[in-house]
């Protein structure tokens, strides 16, 4: 009940200093001087001012606060401590699918573009052209692009 007639008094006060602007032909002044005064009687018609006073009263709400808070606490608590272990950025990783810092792969004996050729044809063929063995091939590629663009 206070409340309502403190923001009734509040909107009535800020409505005559309107109308005073407006008296010095400030008329954009003045409109949104109006404008802001009539927010705490829209808020005592909508009911928030009923509901915060309420709420501001309220042990049960305070008390639901506090466990919100705790839950807040329990959350940002446990994002910190998996950061610290994991690293910065393992933890979005690790949820996307994407492979881990520390993890290696599965050591294979060729490389997955050669595995349809036989393993001995495949060593023959590099020893012959005077390359590295299959697992060098993998920076072929970039090999090949830098000398393109002569670097």
């Amino acid at each position: 009940m206070i409340a309502e007639t403190v923001c009734s008094a509040v909107s009535a006060a800020g409505l005559g200093i309107a109308v005073v602007t407006a008296y010095r032909r400030r008329f954009l002044a003045a409109a949104r001087i109006a404008a802001y005064s009539l927010v705490p009687v829209g808020l005592v018609m909508t009911g928030v001012v009923g509901w915060l006073s309420d709420t501001a009263l309220s042990p049960t709400a305070w008390a639901g606060f506090g466990v919100l808070a705790g839950a807040w606490l329990l959350f940002a608590t446990t994002r910190a401590v998996e950061r610290r272990r994991t690293g910065a950025g393992a933890g979005a990783a690790a949820e996307t699918g994407a492979i881990r810092p520390g993890t290696t792969a599965p050591a294979s004996s060729t490389p997955a573009l050669r595995q349809g050729q036989r393993k001995g044809q495949a060593q023959g063929q590099a020893q012959s052209q005077g390359k590295r063995p299959a697992s060098g091939d993998d920076f072929s590629d970039i090999e090949a692009i830098l000398k393109k663009h002569g670097i």
